[in-house]
């Protein structure tokens, strides 16, 4: 799962370079935890039964910072939080009846989400602000595609985008601006850092 010490795969195996499955497993856990934080952050719209919330936003900077199978374990352990009966969901009710809501595929849609935005951060996606920005953005449209597929069956086919997607594109792209400044930045403080301390 590790990139090596002296060549980093994603941002995080610069900060934390000592490999391990116990190192793995804190970063999965943590990254779980985040995303279950950013969830609470959330605002609910009158006219579609899915909120704005933080959880799209940690997902794809989890995905980004840890790689692609850290990134998807964080978003599967988060799920699994949730499936155990966790309040960790935004809109979704705790235990396995969040599978069957309105909301469903927006969460099934966070595993592949962080797999697609971790696999291109270890291809060196995260470190400059144009790729940085594509990759949130393939990442947010695994998540929608997921979301949306799933919705219609709720909303109708005729109402779908307006209730699962037109809404949420402008606070998106705010998510995508924010990853973007904080992935290649990261990269930036921590070269920085190296060349002062060499």
């Amino acid at each position: 799962m590790s990139g090596s010490a002296s060549h980093p795969r994603v941002l995080v195996d610069s900060v934390w370079s000592t490999e391990g499955f116990g190192r793995d497993l804190t970063l999965v856990i943590g990254g779980s935890l985040l995303i279950a934080a950013a969830a609470q952050v959330r605002i609910a719209l009158p006219f579609t039964p899915v909120p704005v919330t933080g959880q799209t936003f940690a997902v794809l900077l989890m995905g980004a910072m840890l790689g692609a199978r850290r990134g998807a374990a964080a978003a599967m352990t988060y799920l699994a939080l949730g499936i155990l009966g966790l309040p960790v969901f935004s809109a979704a009710p705790p235990g396995p009846a969040a599978f069957m809501s309105p909301t469903a595929g927006y969460l099934a849609g966070f595993v592949g989400a962080a797999w697609v935005t971790g696999s291109l951060s270890e291809r060196g996606w995260d470190r400059r602000p144009w790729t940085a920005a594509l990759s949130m953005l393939i990442g947010s449209v695994v998540i929608f595609s997921c979301g949306l597929l799933w919705l219609g069956r709720f909303t109708g086919w005729d109402k779908v985008l307006e209730t699962g997607l037109f809404p949420f594109i402008p606070g998106d792209l705010l998510k995508i601006a924010l990853a973007t400044s904080l992935l290649p930045a990261g990269w930036k403080f921590l070269g920085k850092r190296g060349t002062s301390e060499a």
